[in-house]
């Protein structure tokens, strides 16, 4: 059978990892981590912003499920008190600068759509 990825592997293979993997550095981001990184725990947000999930546990229900295929993003399932830890304890600004890596390359593009 002929491999095909996911929607969310696209997805996932957008974002710029050198960037992310600055801005986790500058932040000491995964300084004192043992469990959950700083990728794994955007993985898993994302996957719960795309999946429309309102809570930790529809989050890590729903890596859980698709276990097999985290492998694939190179993530893994995640439990809901290591999730609620790190959310609580870990600084936002490494999402903060990624979104703004972001909106800066996507306005780029929309300039030059547009012709300005």
């Amino acid at each position: 059978m002929r491999h095909k990825n996911s929607v969310f592997h696209d997805l996932l293979k957008r974002i710029p990892w050198s960037v992310f993997d600055r801005l986790v550095d500058e932040h000491g981001a995964d300084k004192h981590v043992r469990r959950l990184s700083t990728k794994d725990q955007f993985i898993a947000l994302l996957y719960g912003q795309l999946a429309g999930a309102v809570s930790l546990r529809e989050i890590t229900g729903g890596l859980e499920s698709h276990a097999a295929r985290l492998y694939h993003l190179g993530a893994r399932p995640v439990s809901r008190s290591t999730l609620a830890d790190a959310n609580a304890k870990r600084s936002s600004a490494v999402f903060a600068g990624l979104f703004a890596e972001l909106a800066a390359k996507a306005g780029r593009g929309l300039r030059r759509a547009m012709g300005e």
